[in-house]
């Protein structure tokens, strides 16, 4: 097993993951565990302070492309748990996909709008639609929920923080295709850290 990752190693996160993390051994089920980190994440996210401007940044060359970036903060050494900004500059939208896992996603800064998907008769379809502001959060909960694009609305990029129970931007995930429901390998990567296996 890899050491723990701390890429943003302050206070704050460090609190934050451990909290998580004894929160997850005590809970009996992963709704149960978001529920109990609810309160701690919302505190994170209405925190205007912790994030670094280098973490809030567009990034030219992403997985996700479009300058999206996904900026790692913290990932668990055996890949059980990440920290980590998705930015999505202004007008640009993610692929659809999945994640894979299951845990809190919120916005922190920025506006969005969300489409979740499900399957459907050859192929997806639209499930839910909502706009998010600063502070909105949501619990991911496989399989329900997992497919989704986010498409940022505001003027200024879109900062959104993820808390997942897996490696997200280094594990082989799916980017679907709309009409057909077509699935492909997706993996988004980090901007500031490279995984193990390219």
């Amino acid at each position: 097993m890899n050491a723990d990752e701390f890429i943003l190693d302050t206070t704050t996160v460090r609190e934050f993951v451990t909290g998580v993390r004894n929160t997850i051994a005590t809970a009996r089920s992963p709704q149960d565990a978001c529920d109990a980190i609810r309160p701690s994440f919302a505190a994170l996210l209405g925190d205007a302070a912790w994030l670094p401007d280098e973490y809030a940044s567009d990034a030219l060359e992403s997985g996700m492309g479009g300058g999206i970036g996904q900026w790692l903060l913290f990932r668990a050494g055996d890949g059980s748990l990440s920290l980590f900004s998705l930015v999505v500059p202004p007008g640009v939208e993610t692929p659809v996909h999945d994640h894979l896992a299951w845990g809190l996603v919120g916005l922190y800064r920025g506006t969005q709008d969300e489409e979740i998907y499900a399957a459907g008769d050859g192929g997806l379809e639209l499930a839910e639609r909502r706009a998010l502001v600063p502070g909105d959060f949501y619990a991911l909960l496989p399989p329900a929920n997992d497919i989704h694009r986010v498409r940022t609305t505001s003027s200024e990029t879109s900062v959104s923080i993820h808390l997942l129970t897996n490696d997200t931007g280094c594990i082989w995930r799916h980017a679907y295709d709309l009409e057909t429901g077509e699935q492909r390998a997706f993996r988004s990567g980090y901007v500031n850290v490279a995984c193990a296996n390219p």
